[in-house]
């Protein structure tokens, strides 16, 4: 089995890669019958030399190998057909700009496995960068409450080199007597939480939040029970509330009556109710003055997050009475951070360990006849055609949904 490293051609550019040089050199050395071969790159935030110095191969010869790894979609002139390829294909919601390059997949008889589809039995996903998403969102959130009070200013995230960087900017800076909340204990909302634990910010429950003050900045984390009630009255928790989300409506408002800043790290799923709504955020009790939307769902749970902003200009005002878009410090304004790849901006950080999960999960299917049935579950096409668990993309291929 011969495995390539592409390059990453999408853009904006994007400096994550799959295996870092030494995951690399983990995978041939636990996998004798493997071979590598990485394609040369201008922007990996891992050097050429970086793998050519592990006696790894760096060589334009993708055509070559069986199975292709990459991050970001592919173009669809790049795609080599009858080939093998990974990569984060933004199809599975049938996203409507990526429906030609699922055509072309189809069309070039390429096998897609999709990352976001790469489960355990239970249909947990086993590798993702959520954790860093959570960890520069964090960053990011904080460097934006800064700018929007003239507190101080941080460097921009994608300037410092790794978390560590990171951590040492935030542990310069002084922060006056703010509530924090964070929602979501998944693998963005506990990468935020590693941040503000290593701020040592104290971490209060949902009672104490909500009814005391306090003479230190403090931060709660909740989850969707927490801030969603059971239309009913009955007492609800997490497993209901996933299974009938229409079940349910929003109790986040007794949060914002009393939070600064807060962080989105939560999932939200399809029928479950807004966190907030733009009639929420024009009430004169809304205390949230930035917000770091690290889930990013556009004109969805989150109001004011109303577009996707950029690494390059990663802050816009959020104007409750009119609901449109300001000067981030103007009085009033809500500032957003909303920057939808965040991971790019800790890229060494995010491609080791988004690796160390591939090689862990991923790699090893492809040498025990895929045990587990990890490839069997995100294996998207075969054969120019759409495998069964992926049938219901059929519409959407055709263009009749």
């Amino acid at each position: 089995m011969k495995f390539g490293l592409i390059r990453e051609r999408k853009n904006p550019p994007d400096r994550r890669v799959v295996l870092s040089p030494e995951a690399c050199q983990k995978l041939l050395t636990e996998n004798p019958k493997a071979r590598l071969v990485v394609e040369p790159s201008p922007i990996r935030a891992f050097a050429d030399k970086e793998y050519t110095e592990l006696n790894l191969q760096v060589a334009a010869e993708m055509e070559q190998c069986d199975v292709l790894l990459g991050v970001k979609e592919v173009p669809i002139e790049a795609l080599i057909p009858n080939k093998k390829y990974f990569f984060f294909s933004h199809t599975i919601k049938k996203q409507p700009y990526n429906r030609p390059l699922l055509r072309a997949i189809l069309e070039k008889n390429i096998e897609l496995y999709d990352h976001e589809v790469i489960t355990n039995s239970k249909g947990v996903r086993l590798v993702a960068f959520g954790r860093y998403a959570g960890i520069v969102g964090a960053y990011n959130g904080f460097r934006a409450y800064g700018l929007k009070h003239g507190l101080f200013v941080l460097p921009k995230a994608e300037t410092l080199t790794d978390q560590q960087a990171l951590i040492s900017a935030l542990n310069s800076v002084q922060l006056p007597n703010i509530k924090i909340l964070l929602t979501g204990r998944g693998r963005v909302g506990n990468g935020a939480r590693e941040m503000l634990d290593a701020m040592n910010l104290r971490r209060v429950n949902v009672g104490d939040y909500l009814t005391e003050d306090f003479h230190e900045p403090v931060y709660c984390q909740i989850d969707a029970s927490e801030y969603n009630k059971r239309k009913d009255g009955v007492r609800g928790n997490k497993p209901d509330f996933f299974a009938n989300p229409h079940e349910y409506k929003s109790n986040f408002t007794r949060f914002t009556k009393v939070t600064d800043f807060y962080i989105a790290g939560h999932f939200y799923g399809q029928g479950a109710p807004y966190l907030y709504t733009r009639e929420d955020a024009r009430q004169p009790d809304f205390k949230i003055s930035v917000v770091a939307d690290v889930s990013c769902d556009i004109d969805g749970p989150v109001a004011t997050t109303i577009r996707p902003s950029t690494i390059a200009d990663p802050i816009y005002g959020y104007d409750p009475r009119t609901e449109k878009e300001t000067d981030f410090k103007n009085a009033g304004a809500v500032a957003v951070m909303a920057v939808d790849n965040l991971p790019c901006e800790l890229p060494r950080d995010a491609s080791i360990g988004f690796g160390e999960a591939f090689l862990k999960h991923v790699i090893p299917a492809f040498f025990d006849r895929d045990q587990e049935g990890i490839l069997a579950r995100a294996r998207m096409t075969q054969n120019g055609k759409l495998t069964e668990r992926y049938a219901y993309l059929q519409d959407y291929v055709d263009g009749t949904e």
